[in-house]
């Protein structure tokens, strides 16, 4: 996967087909961040997103969203880059470093973890130096969506 990568899906699969390409990237190439920052409207497809990121290193996950948990765990199947789990985050209701702190944000960014974190607008001051940045927006065309990765 190069980035930018830009592209648009009609439908649930197809949005989680991108989540799953992401991850199966970030697996090959140890290089790149291990920490996804999505961002996007309410109902966009985050979840789908990661539900697809995650069925690549955690086939049998049941993933959902966090919004009251804050962080769900995904422990992975044996892969080439170590990662023993994704930590999948709903930054929503965090207003500040303290709400980070008190759900132990900062212990999960650990090299051995994938960290993917919808609505990332929240937490600008606490996103790492380098990440993913995956963006979802609604299209004109019924169920579509622009799905945008870039590393940063």
């Amino acid at each position: 996967m190069k980035f930018p990568f830009v592209i648009n899906t009609d439908k649930v699969e197809l949005t989680e087909n991108v989540g799953r390409e992401l991850a199966t990237a970030l697996v090959a190439d140890t290089c790149l961040p291990r920490f996804v920052a999505m961002y996007g409207d309410l109902g966009v497809g985050k979840t789908s997103f990661v539900r697809g990121f995650a069925s690549a290193l955690a086939p049998n996950a049941a993933v959902k969203s966090p919004t009251f948990a804050l962080v769900n765990e995904y422990k992975c199947i044996e892969n080439s880059a170590k990662i023993k789990k994704i930590c999948h985050f709903d930054m929503y209701r965090i207003v500040d470093e303290d709400d980070l702190y008190s759900v132990g944000f900062y212990d999960y960014l650990r090299p051995d973890s994938f960290c993917i974190a919808e609505w990332c607008e929240m937490i600008p001051f606490a996103l790492p130096k380098s990440y993913i940045k995956v963006e979802i927006e609604k299209t004109d065309l019924g169920d579509g969506r622009k799905i945008t990765v870039t590393l940063v």
